[in-house]
C-alpha cells in the first residue's frame, strides 16, 4: 500500500466519544480516507444502502438495532464484498471465534492501544484476518453448535432481520410493518428460517440462535 491510496470506511458505534477516538485512530493511515459515522444499526444500513462503495466496516456488537451476531450475520449477507473488523468491549475467546465463524475479517478489542488498532486495519485492508495474538481461539465449538453456525449463515438479508425481530417476541404483523411488507412474505420468511435452521417452531428458532448468542438476545415474549 501507498500513501497515496484512498480508502472509504464506516465506523459503527453508538458512543460518539469511541467514534471520535477511531476515527482519529484511523483517519491518517493512508493518503486519502474519508470516514462515515453510524450510531445505530438502522443509520449504517442507510448509509450502506446509499454508500455501497465502502473498503471497511467497523462495527461495535452491542448497540441500537443490533442482537448479539445478528448485525454481522446481516452485513455479510447483504454485502459480501465488503470486510467487516469488529469492535467490542468483549475479549472472550468464545465471542471472538463465533465472529470469525460467521465471516468477520478481524475482531479488535477496544482496550486496544492505537497502533495496535492501526495494524488490525492495515492487515484486513490487506486481506488478511486479525484478531488479538495475545487470545486463544484453538478452543472449537462441538458439532451440533459448528452446525448451527453454518445454518444460519445461508440466512438472506431480510431472514435474518426477520429473525431478529422473531427473538423480541413481535408478531407476523408486526414485522411485515416494520419491514413495509405483506404477513404472507413474513409467513414466508418464518417458514424458510425454520427449514434453514432444521427447527419446527419459531420459538426453537429463537432459542437455538441464542445457544451462538452469548445472552445477548432475549427469549421471546409468550
Amino acid at each position: 500500500m501507498t500513501p497515496t491510496e484512498s480508502y472509504r470506511f464506516v465506523i459503527a458505534d453508538d458512543h460518539p466519544l469511541f467514534r471520535g477516538a477511531l476515527k482519529e485512530a484511523v483517519a491518517n493511515l493512508y493518503g486519502a480516507v474519508q470516514i462515515y459515522e453510524a450510531g445505530s444499526f438502522d443509520e449504517l444500513q442507510t448509509l450502506l444502502d446509499r454508500e455501497a462503495e465502502m473498503d471497511l466496516v467497523l462495527l461495535d456488537l452491542a448497540m441500537p438495532g443490533v442482537r448479539g451476531f445478528s448485525g454481522l450475520l446481516y452485513l455479510r449477507a447483504q454485502f459480501p464484498g465488503i470486510p467487516v473488523l469488529i469492535v467490542s468491549a468483549t475479549e472472550e475467546p468464545d465471542v471472538i471465534r463465533r465472529c470469525m465463524e460467521f465471516g468477520a475479517s478481524g475482531f479488535l478489542p477496544k482496550t486496544l492501544a492505537v497502533e495496535t488498532v492501526r495494524e488490525a486495519v492495515r492487515r484486513v485492508l490487506a486481506g488478511e484476518v486479525w484478531t488479538p495474538p495475545d487470545v486463544d481461539l484453538s478452543g472449537g465449538a462441538d458439532k451440533t453448535t459448528r452446525d448451527l453456525v453454518q445454518r444460519l449463515s445461508t440466512l438472506t438479508p431480510q431472514q435474518v432481520r426477520v429473525l431478529m425481530m422473531l427473538s423480541e417476541g413481535l408478531l407476523n404483523k408486526q414485522i411485515a410493518y416494520e419491514l413495509g411488507v405483506s404477513e404472507a412474505t413474513v409467513k414466508a420468511h418464518v417458514s424458510a428460517i425454520l427449514q434453514k435452521l432444521g427447527v419446527e417452531s419459531r420459538t426453537q428458532a429463537v432459542i437455538a440462535a441464542a445457544k451462538l448468542e452469548a445472552g445477548q438476545w432475549p427469549q421471546p415474549v409468550s
